[in-house]
């Protein structure tokens, strides 16, 4: 990986200032992107390609070689999305007080920990404990890099190179890649067993952290380390990022059950959980191929506000796709249509929210407070997840109608459009520049 990162960076100093402006916003972005960009976006598809080795085959794993009760899987999978996403706050805070650099590397080395741990755990507490250690490392990196991404992608738009949300949409096609190569390898590694697929997880992130050591630079050019205090009692203050936090935490605890109750309906159409890497592989294909596209879309039609909204419901339509066809209790390939659509509308709302919800964070941030922003963004979403998913996973274990839980997955995005915040991003850059 090392040699990859260095010839793509062609192994210069990483200098944030230097790209040229497309001729056409048509133009393909990477090829103007800063050194630091792309390595901040090639770090995002290999975190990605350990993480997904390993995630989408834990429930399976808890329930049957562990033998978890469903709520108790529900619990454990959305502790360790707000492992994550909860204490993105810290790894924010800890970005703009001693920069980026230590941040990832210190989360590297923590994930490395967390998945050989999980490898080897057997008891229901040292699951618990060594998926709070995976959770916590993407706290610290994942935000780190995220953050510098998000102020990157803003001087890039301040440089005249195009609108934000294009650098962002790419960073999440990046991931996307990743989400489609690790359950394929994970998949191949499974025919061994569970913890051969950790330990693999864990050799990806000693590749990234030992190719960070060498690449990512001491302080990046334009960051200002935040020491003062006060940054989370301004951040409570604002109502409108807190508003943006629970939409997008809406979105997440959608976009979780994937790795929840898709697969159970998975089982129970085709009799195994055999298509579910290729429903993962169908999500990933997806924004990796239509993110950019679809982001021009928005981005030429619609505002901030609107394209979160648009894709809110989408994710709500996907949920409702399966509830409505839940009562039929179709099987084989007929069976496993309305999971595909459920994936296919959920990964259209996720590839309009996210990058949406990203370029909005640093208007609504404070000065020098855009590590901590980003993190409450993920931080309140996680804390939704985490309640939401043991809920779900208690609706699983009730024996109510199976169209329920699908129902109410359904009605928490639609529920939440009313929650954004109701101007848009545009006419608050015009109102700055005309105070009059």
């Amino acid at each position: 990986m090392t040699g990859l990162l260095s010839r793509v960076l062609t192994r210069r100093p990483v200098d944030t200032t230097k790209s040229r402006t497309p001729k056409s916003p048509r133009e393909r972005t990477w090829k103007y992107l800063s050194p630091l960009l792309r390595l901040l976006i090639l770090t995002q598809l290999a975190f990605n390609i350990g993480f997904y080795a390993v995630l989408p085959f834990l429930a399976e794993h808890l329930g049957t070689a562990i033998g978890m009760a469903g709520w108790l899987v529900g619990f454990v999978l959305g502790l360790r999305t707000f492992s994550q996403q909860g204490l993105f706050v810290v790894g924010g805070w800890l970005a703009d007080r001693y920069g980026v650099r230590p941040v990832v590397l210190a989360g590297c080395a923590l994930r490395i920990a967390g998945f050989a741990w999980l490898g080897y755990a057997e008891q229901t507490w040292a699951v618990i404990g060594a998926v709070l250690a995976i959770g916590f490392a993407a706290a610290l990196f994942s935000l780190a890099v995220e953050s510098e991404v998000a102020r990157q992608a803003v001087v890039w738009e301040q440089e005249g190179h195009g609108a934000r949300t294009r650098v962002l949409a790419l960073f999440s096609a990046a991931g996307q890649a990743g989400a489609f190569v690790g359950p394929l390898l994970g998949g191949l590694l499974l025919a061994v067993d569970f913890r051969t697929a950790c330990l693999a997880g864990a050799a990806v992130f000693v590749l990234v952290l030992a190719g960070h050591a060498w690449l990512l630079p001491q302080h990046i050019p334009g960051r200002i380390r935040t020491r003062q205090r006060g940054g989370v009692r301004g951040l409570l203050r604002n109502r409108r990022c807190l508003a943006l936090c629970c939409a997008y935490g809406s979105y997440l605890l959608a976009y979780n059950q994937l790795y929840l109750i898709l697969p159970d309906e998975v089982q129970r159409a085709a009799g195994s959980q055999a298509p579910l890497p290729w429903l993962f592989a169908l999500s990933s294909l997806l924004v990796v191929f239509a993110q950019l596209p679809v982001t021009r879309w928005a981005g030429d039609r619609l505002d901030l506000r609107r394209s979160m909204a648009t894709g809110l419901l989408l994710v709500a339509a996907g949920s409702a796709v399966v509830a409505a066809a839940r009562p039929a209790d179709w099987t084989g390939i007929t069976g496993l249509l309305p999971a595909a659509g459920y994936v296919v509308l959920l990964t259209l709302g996720q590839m309009l929210v996210v990058p949406a919800a990203r370029a909005w964070v640093p208007d609504l941030a404070d000065d020098g407070r855009i590590g901590l922003y980003t993190g409450a963004l993920s931080s309140v979403s996680g804390l939704i997840v985490l309640i939401g998913s043991s809920a779900i996973g208690s609706l699983l274990d009730l024996g109510l109608p199976a169209a329920v839980p699908w129902l109410v997955l359904a009605a928490v995005p639609a529920l939440t459009v009313a929650l954004l915040p109701h101007r848009p991003e545009r006419a608050e850059r015009a109102e700055e520049a005309d105070p009059a």
